[in-house]
């Protein structure tokens, strides 16, 4: 019987002995895992220069009423237009029931900035950059096929299905906006 007892003792130690080595060696190949995919992963991250495009800051402290300026975001040409007050009350008086995306001007514009209009100059048909302050609403006009935008960049006649985008963007002072 004794020899019976000393078997049980062994045979218990070795399965928590065998259960330890187990979790241990698991643990040690899920580090090891880790470690050989982390370089992989970390390879996906945008680099500093993508980073880098994501926002620009614009000056805006020479643009005129009246005047527009294009610069470059994320590859793309984005409009920035100092409307008059004429822009702005013919922008804001438009009926949205007539418009094929509804959107008012305030929704295209920031509070206490609706003077400035800010949105990326590429026709919403087949990608095209519209010219400014032209067509039949005295907005932007895409000559490829024929889009006409208002003063707000809404889509008013033509193919395109939607209003001009409007981008993330933030008045960092009354000169200064960052797009993006």
């Amino acid at each position: 019987m004794s020899t019976t007892d000393s078997t049980s003792e062994h045979h218990g130690e070795g399965v928590k002995r065998r259960d330890f080595l187990f979790i241990a060696a698991g643990g040690f190949g899920a580090v090891g895992a880790a470690a050989a995919v982390w370089p992989l992963v970390d390879n996906l991250n945008p680099s500093a220069d993508v980073l880098a495009l994501s926002t620009v800051e614009v000056d805006i402290s020479k643009v005129q009423v009246g005047q527009s300026i294009r610069v470059k975001w994320r590859g793309k040409p984005v409009f920035i237009r100092h409307r008059t007050e004429d822009e702005v009350a013919k922008a804001k008086a438009v009926d949205i029931n007539e418009l094929k995306d509804p959107q008012t001007d305030a929704e295209r514009t920031k509070p206490g900035h609706e003077a400035w209009l800010v949105m990326v100059g590429v026709c919403t048909h087949l990608g095209c950059i519209p010219l400014g302050e032209q067509g039949e609403f005295g907005g932007w006009f895409c000559p490829c096929h024929g889009s006409d935008y208002d003063t707000s960049g809404r889509i008013r006649k033509g193919p395109a299905p939607a209003n001009l985008a409007v981008p993330e963007y933030t008045f960092l002072n009354d000169t200064r906006v960052r797009i993006g």
